[in-house]
C-alpha cells in the first residue's frame, strides 16, 4: 500500500486531506482540531515512509499563498478602517509577541537549535505562515515542522482555555462600543403623536435607527428618513431594540398592527448583491432612494444582520433587505444582481493579479544588521491581500471575493498546506519523539503557548475591551480559526469577529518576521 501511495503523490495528498478532515471533526471536550487534523495524519503517514513527502514544495507554497491572501482580503477592510481606534490593542499584541519570542529564544539554554525553536514559536501561535517562513529561513530543514507539530496542540488547547476564562467574566466596558448583533435588530410600527422631522428622532442622525414604511392619510410610501411626520401618521422604525424603543417614545406609541404587513403599494424582500460593479460601494453610493424611491434597511452578511447605515460598505454575497414601491422591485433587483451564479464564481483575473503582487512583495528582502528579513510567500500575499481588501476595487477589477467563495478557497489552501507539511515532516518528527529533544520541545511549547494568551488577555482587560471582543482578540492573537469558532459559539456578538480581524493579519506578519530573528539569535544547532 505504501508503494502505491509513494508512486501517486496526488492520491496520497487527498487521502491525507480526507482522513485529516475527519480527524479534525472529532471533539476532544470543547476542542476540535479542524484543518490541523490533516497535519497530524500527514505526520503519521510521512513517518511511516519518507518517500510520501517528497516533491511537495509547490503544493505547500500554493496552499499557503491561497490561505493567507484570502485571509488578507477578508481582514483588510476592518483592520485598516478601524486601525486608529484599535492601535493600542495592536501595539499591545506586538509587545506580547516580543515577550513570547524572548521566552522561546530562552529555550536555547535547553540545548535546542533555533530551527526547532522557531517552529515551536510558530506552533504555539498556530501560525502556518510563520511555519513556512521558518522553513524557508532554515534552508528547507524539517526542524521547524517538528517543533510546530509538538507545540501546536498546546496552542489550541490553552488558547481555548484562555478564551473560556476571558469570556466568562462579565464586566463593565465603557470604552468598547456596544454590540449591535448581540442586541439584535427589530422593527416596530409607531403611531406618531407629535409633528416632527424624522431627522430629529433620537438615533436617526447617528444611524442607530432607520425608517421604511410610512403611512400618512390613506397613502403608504417609503420613508427617506428626512420627512416631517404629522400626528396620526404611522411609521416603521428599524434598529437595535433599545434604540427603537427610544425612537418610539419620542414619536408617540407602538401601533397594534405592523404596517409592513400591508404590501399592496410598498414591498420588501432580501436581494442578493451579485453585481460586481457595486462591490465595495457604500449604502449611500447605491442611491436607492434617488434611483428607485426605496431604502435599504438591513444587510445580511454571513450569519450577521447589520443595520444598513449610509457608510456601510457592501460586499458581493451580501443580502440587502430593500423596501421599495412595488412597481420598482423588479428594476431594483436587476440593479443589485440577485443571481447566485455570479457570487459562486471566482474572478480569476483579480485572484491571479493579487497573488502575483503578493509573491513579488514577498521577494523583497530588507537587511537589518546581519539579518535579511523578508515577508516571503508566507506574508507577502497576506500584506497585499490586506491592502487590496481595503481598496476592494480598482477601476473595473473587484479584489474582494464573495463570502462563500472566499471561505472555500481559504479552506482548500489551508488543507493543502497542512497535508503537505505533515507528509514532508513526518520522518523528522518520528526521529525527534524518540530522543530527549522531543520532551524539551514539548516543555518549551507548553510554556510559550500558556504565556502568550495570558499576556494578551491582560492587555485587553487593561484597555477596557469587552469579554466578547477579548475572546476575538485572543483567537486572532493565537491565529487559529478553530478558536474563533469556539469564541463565536459562546455569544452572538460581532465584536468577536471584529477582534479576530483586528489582530489576525497583523500578528501573522509579526510572527513571520520574529521566527526569522529567532533562528538567527538562537542559532541552527
Amino acid at each position: 500500500m505504501l508503494d502505491v501511495l509513494a508512486e501517486n503523490p496526488v492520491l496520497t495528498l487527498f487521502l491525507v486531506i480526507a482522513l485529516g478532515s475527519a480527524v479534525g471533526l472529532i471533539p476532544f471536550g470543547p476542542i476540535r482540531f479542524g484543518p490541523a487534523g490533516a497535519l497530524f495524519v500527514g505526520l503519521v503517514l510521512g513517518a511511516a515512509d519518507d518517500r510520501l513527502g517528497a516533491d511537495l514544495t509547490l503544493v505547500r507554497t500554493l496552499g499557503l499563498a491561497l490561505f493567507v491572501y484570502v485571509v488578507g482580503l477578508s481582514s483588510g477592510p476592518v483592520l485598516i478602517r478601524t486601525f486608529r481606534r484599535q492601535a493600542p490593542v495592536v501595539i499591545g499584541s506586538a509587545v506580547a509577541l516580543l515577550v513570547l519570542a524572548v521566552a522561546t529564544v530562552a529555550g536555547r539554554f535547553l540545548d535546542l537549535a533555533g530551527t526547532f525553536l522557531a517552529g515551536t514559536f510558530a506552533g504555539a501561535g498556530t501560525s502556518t505562515a510563520a511555519l513556512a517562513a521558518a522553513t524557508q529561513a532554515a534552508g528547507g530543514s524539517t526542524d521547524p515542522a517538528v517543533g510546530y507539530a509538538l507545540s501546536y496542540p498546546f496552542g489550541v488547547v490553552l488558547g481555548i482555555l484562555a478564551i473560556h476564562l476571558a469570556m466568562r467574566r462579565q464586566r463593565a466596558t465603557p470604552r468598547d462600543p456596544e454590540s449591535a448583533a448581540a442586541a439584535g435588530l427589530t422593527d416596530l410600527t409607531v403611531v406618531v403623536e407629535r409633528r416632527t422631522s424624522l431627522a430629529e428622532v433620537p438615533g436617526a442622525a447617528t444611524g442607530e435607527v432607520r425608517f421604511s414604511f410610512w403611512r400618512h392619510g390613506d397613502t403608504i410610501e417609503v420613508s427617506g428618513g428626512r420627512e416631517v411626520v404629522e400626528p396620526g401618521d404611522r411609521l416603521v422604525v428599524i434598529g437595535p431594540e433599545a434604540a427603537v424603543t427610544r425612537a418610539v417614545e419620542f414619536l408617540g406609541s407602538r401601533a397594534d398592527e405592523h404596517l409592513a404587513h400591508d404590501r399592496r403599494d410598498v414591498d420588501y424582500r432580501r436581494v442578493l448583491l451579485s453585481n460586481p460593479t457595486l462591490a465595495g460601494h457604500r449604502i449611500a453610493d447605491l442611491d436607492v432612494p434617488g434611483r428607485f424611491g426605496g431604502v435599504v434597511t438591513r444587510v445580511r452578511r454571513g450569519d450577521l444582520d447589520l443595520l444598513a447605515g449610509d457608510d456601510l460598505h457592501v460586499q458581493l454575497g451580501d443580502r440587502l433587505r430593500v423596501v421599495v414601491p412595488r412597481r420598482r422591485m423588479r428594476e431594483l433587483t436587476r440593479f443589485l444582481g440577485d443571481t447566485e451564479r455570479q457570487v459562486s464564481e471566482v474572478d480569476a483575473v483579480s485572484l491571479g493579479l493579487g497573488l502575483t503582487l503578493g509573491f513579488l512583495v514577498g521577494l523583497i528582502a530588507v537587511p537589518v544588521g546581519s539579518v535579511r528579513l523578508s515577508l516571503g510567500v508566507a506574508a507577502g500575499p497576506l500584506v497585499v491581500g490586506i491592502l487590496l481588501g481595503w481598496r476592494e476595487r480598482t477601476g473595473p477589477i473587484v479584489w474582494s471575493l464573495p463570502t462563500g467563495a472566499a471561505a472555500t478557497l481559504r479552506q482548500i489552501g489551508l488543507l493543502l498546506f497542512m497535508a503537505s507539511v505533515g507528509l514532508s515532516s513526518g520522518p523528522a518528527l518520528a526521529a525527534a519523539i524518540t530522543e530527549p529533544i522531543g520532551l524539551r520541545l514539548v516543555l518549551v511549547g507548553a510554556v510559550v503557548a500558556a504565556v502568550g494568551p495570558a499576556v494578551m488577555a491582560a492587555v485587553a482587560t487593561r484597555l477596557g475591551m469587552s469579554p466578547a471582543r477579548t475572546g476575538g482578540l485572543l483567537a486572532g492573537f493565537v491565529g487559529n480559526p478553530g478558536l474563533l469558532a469556539f469564541a463565536n459559539s459562546r455569544t452572538a456578538d460581532e465584536r468577536v469577529t471584529e477582534g479576530y480581524a483586528t489582530l489576525f493579519a497583523v500578528d501573522q506578519i509579526i510572527k513571520v518576521l520574529l521566527v526569522q530573528v529567532i533562528i538567527v539569535l538562537a542559532g541552527t544547532g
